[in-house]
């Protein structure tokens, strides 16, 4: 029996600027530049097994084989690898997500560069990082931000190998976020089918896509100047942009839920206390607050105040894929 191991760990990352859209679906072309921040408390770790004597890709998650649709994601992103090698095993992968499922806490992105990076090792291609990042994107795009640490670009490019991540900072100082879990479970309409609804519906779109450019710019000058208050207020701009275009869709999109909202009070309530805290949405109605680390349990307290301690994460910055 001849087989090929890999195993690697992939931390998520939240979109500070956000990616909403693609301009190429296959090849996971994003409309825009974005950057964001990984973290170190969610997490996915994978193991990939190439096995001659098995018959088919199988694919488990948290212990349960998946359905035929999720398994055929993983066997075409596999593909990449076994093409670019020249070989014609066929795998067991087995992850564990540290991560709610398809709520909207990028659980796609540590998956992907996971899988990416465990399937690196067991295919003996030895990508680099920014290699690495082309194939991790196109599994999943922000996937690709993954595969580092800390403040991560994505830079669209203009084709499949110029689309790539790169580190910005290491994000080893007072950075962190304090995420709230209104709803741990998958949301109705999965990121990618609303990204396509609102590229093609929101005639919003193109203004959103062009903020995004200056957006950018600006926070990474914050970024370097480990400016908290800028970082927030162009983070959370961002994102009320983002989600404006898809209320803006053809039949709208609204991912918030009320206990979103609520959320957002007790930060600007905060905010009016002198405390530097801002909120990010991305495709579900869980809300990731921007604040200085030293800050985080202050404002877990005020937020325990109508959530449950479980529903509250407190995460740093975080590093980029380890090799287990």
């Amino acid at each position: 029996m001849m087989v090929k191991i890999g195993r690697a760990r992939a931390h998520t990352n939240i979109a500070l600027i956000k990616y909403w859209g693609k301009r190429d679906e296959r090849l996971v072309l994003p409309m825009n530049s974005s950057l964001s921040l990984t973290l170190d408390s969610l997490y996915t770790e994978t193991e990939v097994v190439f096995n001659r004597d098995v018959d088919m890709d199988y694919f488990y998650l948290d212990g349960k084989i998946q359905d035929v649709e999720s398994t055929n994601r993983v066997s075409r992103f596999l593909d990449l690898f076994r093409n670019a090698a020249d070989m014609g095993e066929f795998a067991i992968v087995k992850s564990k997500n540290y991560v709610p499922t398809g709520a909207g806490l990028a659980s796609s992105a540590s998956g992907f560069a996971a899988l990416a990076a465990a399937a690196n090792i067991a295919s003996g291609l030895n990508l680099d990082d920014r290699e690495l990042s082309i194939y991790a994107r196109q599994g999943s795009g922000s996937a690709t931000r993954s595969i580092y640490g800390g403040f991560v670009e994505w830079r669209k490019g203009i084709d499949c190998w110029d689309s790539y991540a790169v580190a910005i900072d290491d994000g080893k100082w007072d950075i962190g976020m304090v995420i709230v879990i209104v709803n741990p479970r998958e949301k109705r309409i999965s990121s990618r089918e609303g990204m396509k609804r609102t590229l093609h519906t929101s005639p919003f779109y193109g203004s959103w896509v062009e903020s995004a450019k200056e957006d950018l710019r600006n926070i990474k000058i914050a970024i370097e100047e480990r400016d908290i208050e800028s970082i927030g207020r162009i983070a959370e701009s961002n994102s009320f942009k983002m989600h404006a275009t898809m209320l803006g869709a053809n039949p709208p999109l609204l991912y918030w839920e009320p206990e979103t909202i609520e959320v957002m009070e007790i930060v600007h309530e905060l905010r009016e206390q002198g405390l530097p805290c801002y909120f990010t949405m991305d495709a579900g109605p869980n809300v990731k607050i921007l604040c200085r680390l030293s800050d985080a349990e202050r404002i877990r307290s005020s937020l325990e105040q109508v959530f449950k301690p479980e529903q509250i994460i407190v995460a740093g910055s975080g590093p980029g894929i380890a090799i287990l």
